[in-house]
């Protein structure tokens, strides 16, 4: 049977507040899998932040725009006109900014009464730190995730801000607006998600509290199988200064890469996990590895259950054999950028189109919501939408 276009949440319209990080994150994932999401810009254009607005903004590709200035209250009108109309909505702000627009659960939800209202924070709408701003990188501190990244000796390394902002966040966010989205589609009302990174970290952790628990996860920073403390679970430099991975966890998987990298007679190898050996194996390891170049090690490891790969940049990434047979990524505005994931039988995602400018699509929504060209000039001329 032939994939059917657009995705599985076609259909679902989804109103985003602009911002940044994790909020955008979200409406990527929903407007990649089929939603409409359209964001309310600002009519001045600026959405806050560092980071240029530009096409090739890969978190704000998918989207219709429409710039409102939401200091008037006819801006407001309209956005809460637009947010009737939507399944969800998602707002970053910090606890109290749309209430104090008029623009909170309660006006919304008394608008439409199956929507769902997607809240983004690090710290949570509640808490003695809810008021005050963070980054990725204090949200994944206080959640008891960042203490646990990094090698033995050396200080707590941020996984860049794949953590907290879009694995705790964004992601835990599309995760609960599609949850919502499906109990309302269930006859059930709609609803408020609190989505803090504060929470949604603390739950990438379970696996590790739960070995914590069982006895088997130490808190010292690099001394665990999974942290850099294995020999048998690290990166090491080749002869090249490029970078392989090594997860021979498993038995069979360990023996085999032994019996690749020439090391099956070496009886130092024998008692893979104990661990007042690891430092004694690692760097054996460190010392072998550097023997070859990358593609040398690529040569004898790859396509084998060794559990390797090399270490690849994102522009390596996007030109190995493995992602290009699969599409992991595609050419988009400004370079490569990676395609939506997961992948459907049937209801096949399509190809994201590039990130929209302020106000691409005002006069296109608002005509939507019954708006004429008449009163949509008005509108333009007062300031109101851009």
């Amino acid at each position: 049977m032939p994939a059917a276009r657009g995705g599985p949440l076609s259909g679902i319209r989804i109103v985003e507040f602009a911002g940044i990080g994790p909020g955008p994150f979200c409406g990527m994932m929903l407007a990649d899998h089929g939603a409409e999401v359209i964001r309310i810009d600002r009519a001045s254009g600026d959405r806050g932040g560092s980071m240029p607005i530009t096409n090739a903004d890969v978190l704000a590709r998918g989207r219709k725009s429409i710039a409102l200035n939401l200091k008037t209250a006819e801006g407001v009108a309209l956005a809460r006109k637009l947010c009737a109309s939507a399944d969800g909505i998602i707002e970053g702000f910090r606890p109290g900014v749309m209430e104090r627009l008029g623009l909170g659960p309660e006006e919304l939800l008394s608008d439409n009464p199956k929507l769902v209202y997607g809240r983004m924070t690090g710290w949570g709408q509640t808490g003695p730190y809810a008021p005050y701003a963070g980054h990725d990188i204090n949200y994944i501190a206080l959640a008891g995730a960042l203490a646990h990244y990094g090698r033995s000796g050396d200080k707590p390394t941020p996984p860049i801000n794949m953590v907290g902002d879009f694995g705790g966040g964004g992601m835990m966010l599309a995760f609960g607006m599609v949850s919502a989205l499906l109990n309302v589609a269930r006859g059930g009302e709609g609803q408020v998600i609190d989505c803090a990174m504060t929470d949604g970290t603390a739950i990438l952790m379970a696996m590790i509290h739960g070995m914590k628990n069982m006895g088997v996860w130490s808190e010292d920073l690099g001394a665990n199988m999974l942290d850099t403390g294995a020999h048998f679970y690290d990166t090491y430099e080749t002869a090249d200064g490029k970078f392989v991975s090594i997860g021979s966890i498993e038995p069979q998987f360990y023996a085999e890469l032994r019996r690749v990298a020439g090391l099956a007679d070496d009886a130092d190898f024998d008692a893979q996990h104990d661990r007042a050996k690891w430092g004694v194996l690692k760097d054996k390891l460190t010392a072998l590895f550097r023997s070859k170049t990358r593609a040398e090690w690529d040569a004898l490891m790859e396509h084998t259950d060794i559990c390797y790969a090399p270490v690849l940049t994102m522009s390596e990434a996007a030109g190995h054999p493995h992602n290009v047979a699969r599409g992991t990524f595609f050419d988009g505005a400004g370079g490569k950028q990676p395609a939506p994931a997961p992948r459907y039988s049937h209801t096949a995602t399509d190809t994201p189109a590039p990130a929209p400018m302020p106000g691409d699509h005002s006069d296109e929504i608002l005509e939507t919501l019954g708006i004429d060209a008449a009163e949509r000039a008005a509108l333009r001329e007062a300031g109101t939408v851009a």
